[in-house]
């Protein structure tokens, strides 16, 4: 994307889009909010969206489509089976991700399930830059086990680095030797680690991965759920790929994985997902699983109306200038967070700015989970709901002793052209200042306790009377201001 130069000397990113279809929002009294969040246990993803201003939680789902996608809907064929809605899918990833097999699921996660109870076998190791935790979730069930493999300095969280994502391949090596190639499932690459601030890997690396996988005889397989974005900063910071278009990009990096698999939520702000092979008989050994838990082969658990909006996503996340939105608006917000010094993950990488819970409550902490404690914070004073990525998210051990994540994130999500450069100054100006009351947040502590998955629906409660006194302060620096 050409950049445009302010005659005021701003750097601001352009909206490259017009807006015809708006939904209505509310910024609720912080009175309330304080109220929909003792009722929600501090937890952001029990929240209801009455009560939220400004949806930061996730990009799942709630990218803008275009209206292409919108039109496209209206075209679906409906049949169970042998649906035409299918076979347009069918052929748009073969044209962009040039994989000829396909089979539809409901969303990333059901991907997770049919790969791991297909290629895992309990005891087995499944190597990987970082892991999300659905795909952990469904590798520990059917008893596997992950080694993340970044390199060391990819969890320090302000840096330079433009590809944390990376696999170190010297610890990807004595991660197979030492485990024996026969204990090694597959070989697991995220497009931007979701949980270490989306940050993206190299295609230099990706190729490095394939040649070990090669060289052991290991399956290489890609979540590429966000690939255009991974594509369009390898364009943006590789210097070998500059003159490369996205297209080329994402058919290098497709051409490199034995699968691929994608939630259609985050690649084409639809629903659904897909596993895409070229191998007929990794096709032929999940092609099962997909009726007994998805639907039949031609929906997989997704509206055939999402199906044809996915079909025509998939073509726009070769356009350049639609990918490019969310990675800028981004790396804007970043860089406005740390020219106030607010501790934030750099470089900017995408899904959102991932504010840097561990050191903005330092005092807090991580058995009283500063980033959950963040969030709910956040979203009191300002109506602002983010996501929770740091211990809330991890896990307990055998044992029921607390895994303490590496890191503690905050994630604002900026979803691909959904929020205006107002509503950006506005999260900003109210995260500034809450830094500037940080020592007002107290820690969490949790009351219900799912046993999977607990970020999702787990209920906390403060440790203190905190939330009473960080509403005090705010109404006192501003009035009757929202």
């Amino acid at each position: 994307m050409s950049k445009v130069k302010f005659y005021s000397g701003e750097d601001i990113p352009l909206e490259l889009h017009k807006v015809r279809v708006v939904q209505k929002l509310h910024l609720v009294p912080i009175e309330r909010r304080l109220n929909a969040i003792e009722e929600a246990g501090f937890n952001t993803f029990r929240l209801n969206t009455k009560d939220v201003y400004l949806d930061m939680l996730t990009d799942s789902g709630t990218n803008a489509m275009s209206d292409n996608q919108v039109a496209a809907m209206f075209q679906a064929d409906d049949a169970y089976a042998g649906s035409q809605s299918f076979y347009k899918y069918q052929q748009a990833v073969e044209d962009v991700l040039e994989k000829k097999y396909l089979l539809p699921v409901h969303q990333g996660r059901a991907a997770e399930n049919v790969i791991s109870r297909t290629f895992i076998k309990p005891g087995n190791i499944i190597p990987m830059n970082y892991h999300f935790t659905t795909a952990l979730a469904h590798i520990l069930e059917v008893g596997g086990k992950i080694a993340e493999l970044l390199h060391d300095d990819a969890l320090i969280l302000q840096s330079t680095n433009p590809f944390k994502g990376n696999i170190d391949i010297d610890k990807l090596v004595k991660c197979i030797e030492e485990n024996g190639v026969e204990n090694i499932s597959f070989i697991r690459m995220e497009a931007s680690t979701n949980l270490i601030g989306g940050q993206p890997f190299s295609m230099a690396n990706l190729m490095d991965v394939r040649q070990i996988a090669d060289k052991y005889g290991i399956m290489l397989i890609l979540d590429a759920s966000l690939i255009g974005e991974n594509a369009y900063l390898i364009k943006e910071r590789e210097q070998a790929w500059k003159e490369n278009s996205l297209g080329d990009i994402i058919k290098a990096m497709t051409d490199l994985a034995d699968l691929v698999y994608f939630s259609a939520r985050k690649l084409s702000s639809s629903r659904g997902g897909g596993i895409c092979i070229n191998r007929k008989e990794l096709y032929y050994k999940m092609e099962a699983l997909i009726p007994l838990y998805e639907g039949f082969l031609t929906y997989g658990g997704i509206s055939v109306r999402e199906i044809e909006a996915i079909a025509v996503g998939l073509r726009e996340t070769l356009d350049e200038t639609m990918i490019s939105q969310s990675p800028k608006f981004i790396e804007h917000l970043v860089t406005e967070l740390d020219k106030k010094g607010i501790p934030v993950v750099t470089p900017p990488g995408v899904l959102g700015a991932h504010v840097d819970a561990g050191s903005f409550c330092q005092h807090i902490p991580q058995t009283e989970y500063p980033a959950g404690a963040l969030a709910a914070a956040y979203y009191l004073i300002s109506g602002v709901r983010g996501m929770e990525r740091g211990t809330i998210s991890s896990v307990r051990d055998e044992n029921g002793v607390e895994i303490l994540a590496n890191i503690e994130l905050l994630r604002l999500a900026l979803p691909r052209r959904v929020f205006t450069l107002s509503q950006v100054k506005y999260v900003l100006d109210r995260l500034t200042w809450l830094y500037d009351n940080r020592e007002l947040i107290g820690g969490l502590r949790f009351t219900y306790e799912p046993p999977v998955l607990r970020f999702f629906m787990g209920g906390l409660e403060p440790t203190s009377n905190w939330p009473a006194r960080l509403v005090e302060k705010f109404k006192k620096d501003f009035g009757d201001s929202l």
